[in-house]
């Protein structure tokens, strides 16, 4: 992500926050208060994207579970994987084998 990039999403961020609309407009204002040098393009192409979002809602989507998680433990379908998990055997860790082990070494 460029400076430029991430500059605009924290202004959309801010102006979202202060509960202001986002636009191009206020996303330049607030990179230029910041003295971050942006490309022109990219406010106008956050406020086109944001500007109609409800961004709180996108925020909280970002933090919400896998879909497939979810519907597993609706339908008691946890369990199951629970169960599978139980079932698979362990990997056993294989130790360094020496070579008096092999029945040879390097003195014989």
């Amino acid at each position: 992500m460029t400076t430029s990039e991430l500059a605009c999403v924290y202004s959309a961020l801010i102006l979202h926050d202060d509960e202001v609309p986002i636009t191009a407009d206020k996303i330049n204002a607030l990179c230029k208060a910041a003295n971050v040098e942006i490309e022109p393009i990219w406010p106008s192409l956050f406020a086109k994207c944001l500007g109609d979002k409800d961004v709180g809602s996108l925020i909280n989507a970002i933090g919400a579970a896998p879909a497939g998680a979810g519907a597993a433990a609706a339908t008691g379908g946890a369990t199951e994987v629970a169960a599978e998990a139980e079932a698979e055997p362990e990997p056993e860790s294989e130790e360094e084998e020496s070579d008096d082990d092999m029945g040879f070494s390097l003195f014989d």
